[in-house]
């Protein structure tokens, strides 16, 4: 069996965006990408409804931990991606860490449950388009 890809998702506080791509990757990689995620200034947990909406599509992230991205050597992954917006995430790691691809997903927290399930069906769509190239390009299609 060939190595899996492995993704980064990277955000500010690493408690929503970053946790629910870091879910998705997992669920939809199926074993041939993992998925890991981290933040500039990691809250040290993962929000409530991040975890409430990720669970309306059958996907636990409940047991992600928030966690630094001084924890990981970033150029080990395939593919790093930041979830941060340019606009208002001043603290953004897209400049300094060689961001293959910067999604400007908008921060669900201080907003009601539906904006959590916004995020989370943008997130969803372009997690699995970002899996499917990688795995059609490891395929040589």
């Amino acid at each position: 069996m060939k190595t899996p890809k492995t993704i980064l998702f990277v955000c500010v506080g690493n408690s929503c965006r970053s946790q629910m791509a870091e879910g998705f990757g997992n669920y939809y990689g199926q074993g041939r990408v993992v998925a890991f995620s981290a933040g500039t200034l990691p809250a040290g947990y993962v929000h409530p409804n991040a975890i409430a909406v990720m669970a309306e599509k059958g996907i636990d992230i409940s047991r992600q931990s928030s966690k630094s991205v001084a924890e990981f050597d970033v150029s080990q992954f395939d593919a790093v991606v930041s979830l941060c917006e340019a606009d208002t995430d001043s603290l953004c790691p897209a400049v300094y860490m060689g961001i293959k691809e910067q999604w400007n997903i908008p921060d669900p927290v201080g907003k009601p449950l539906d904006e959590f399930r916004r995020v989370r069906d943008m997130i969803e769509m372009r997690v699995k388009a970002l899996i499917n190239r990688m795995l059609s390009e490891e395929d040589g299609c």
